[in-house]
């Protein structure tokens, strides 16, 4: 049989030595002993241990002694300290010296089980972080983090334009990080000492965007009463970002192809042309060709803008990433909100993975941020997620209808049921047991309609 894990029992007394190995022994735990802090750092010094139990009345060096030498030796160690019945003071101390917990004597053999439980489930959980935060050294680009091969592809891709003149157009849906593909291409670029100017095309008017861009002489409209540089020239040796550049009306798009083709433009209100050097990058959450169909953009700027495209995909189709960027993520909050790294969870961790991500990397990031600040310990668990994430609505998304002569009730049921089903499996990204918690149905249940509804879950 497999051992739930190896202890280490540190106690002067050989009795008690054999009552805590007996009892660890059966219930699958593999135990060594050492009578004493020397002898049991030793031990530590030659081999690994999930746990350690000590006891924090020893002679020449006592448990507490033993506690912070261990910690100095390993940080991350887990320790349970055995004090004397009523010792309030060493209990304390062993917890401020970064015990995991401690259990008093004469102890209930259920209650020594339950903390080195506890404890096992906290050393695995510090485990699996550690080993996330190893895997997330070798896939993070930049700011940004993925080991998808779509992603790898991208990074790759990113990596290989940077260093041309060539302009970009890169693509995706809201909170896919389309600004750190830009921000990466031009860190990454021969400009990179030069301005990165960003341009946020759906939260500026028309009139004032061509001011901005281009700048103004002085009297070109009311209240200009001094000229101004545009962005363009502020950008000048560097590259310009137009985020949803899908939203600029025909004139500013007219205008802008003159920038791209000539590398010269007028300020508002003036008659010379004013030359520059810019990289232009653009981004949308659009489908340009189709606005482009319904003569919303103009053909030849989307082909000028669309020199090389560099395509994001959303989180849904990137799941094996939600790991590594929740790992990024607590570092980043933790750092920002000084507290001690945070770990999850497997159980919070599964709730993610499991959740469809309509707002993409942006709304994973937030919910992170939110159960950092509110984290009373160094654990994120499922109760500092949103409800909705815990308890996501099943989205029916199709019409209701009604009996006809063409749709019994009965059949009406059965494809209700098999539409509901069809649903479920596609929000738990076809893992049947994720179903059927959304369904909040027993998973035999489950398998047997699919069986019934003679539904293939591939």
């Amino acid at each position: 049989m497999k051992k739930k894990g190896r202890m280490l029992v540190i106690d002067d007394e050989p009795s008690m030595q054999e009552v805590l190995k007996k009892l660890l022994n059966d219930d699958g735990y593999e135990v060594a002993v050492a009578s004493s802090g020397k002898e049991g750092l030793h031990k530590l010094e030659q081999s690994g241990y999930d746990l350690v139990i000590c006891d924090v009345m020893m002679p020449d060096m006592n448990g507490l002694q033993t506690l912070e030498e261990i910690k100095r030796l390993a940080p991350e160690q887990m320790v349970i300290m055995i004090t004397a019945y009523g010792s309030v003071e060493d209990a304390v101390s062993s917890i401020k010296s970064g015990a995991f917990d401690y259990i008093t004597r004469p102890y209930k053999n259920e209650a020594v089980l339950n903390a080195v439980q506890r404890a096992v489930r906290q050393r695995s959980l510090i485990e699996e972080n550690i080993n996330l935060r190893n895997i997330l050294k070798k896939y993070r680009f930049e700011n940004m983090v993925g080991k998808n091969k779509k992603m790898q592809d991208m990074f790759k891709l990113t990596l290989q334009v940077a260093p041309s003149k060539s302009t970009v157009l890169i693509e995706g849906e809201s909170g896919t990080g389309k600004e750190l593909v830009a921000t990466a291409i031009h860190q990454n670029s021969p400009r990179a000492s030069k301005s990165f100017v960003v341009v946020n095309c759906g939260t500026v008017p028309a009139d004032l965007l061509e001011s901005n861009l281009f700048g103004h002489v002085k009297g070109a409209f009311t209240g200009a009463i001094s000229s101004k540089k545009g962005l363009f020239e502020i950008a000048d040796g560097g590259s310009i970002f137009f985020d949803e550049i899908g939203n600029i009306n025909l004139e500013t798009q007219a205008k802008l192809l003159r920038v791209i083709q000539e590398k010269k433009f007028m300020r508002l209100g003036g008659v010379d042309n004013i030359q520059v050097d810019v990289r232009i990058i653009a981004a949308t959450n659009k489908k340009l060709k189709e606005i482009m169909e319904r003569g919303e953009f103009r053909e030849d700027l989307f082909y000028r803008l669309n020199v090389i495209n560099i395509p994001l995909p959303p989180l849904r189709e990137r799941k094996d990433d939600i790991p590594l960027l929740v790992s990024h993520f607590l570092q980043k909050y933790c750092e920002e909100n000084k507290k001690k790294l945070c770990n999850i969870t497997p159980e919070a961790m599964a709730y993610l993975e499991s959740y469809h991500w309509p707002g993409n990397v942006r709304e994973l990031q937030n919910i992170i941020e939110r159960a950092v600040v509110l984290a009373t310990t160094d654990i994120i668990g499922k109760e500092l997620l949103p409800d909705y994430i815990i308890n996501p609505a099943v989205s029916l998304n199709f019409p209701v209808q009604f009996p006809s002569n063409s749709l019994s009730f009965k059949e009406m049921v059965h494809e209700f049921e098999r539409k509901l089903i069809l649903n479920s499996l596609k929000m738990a990204n076809g893992v049947q047991k994720k179903a059927a918690e959304l369904l909040k149905i027993n998973p035999t249940t489950f398998s047997e309609m699919l069986k019934r509804l003679n539904i293939a879950n591939k």
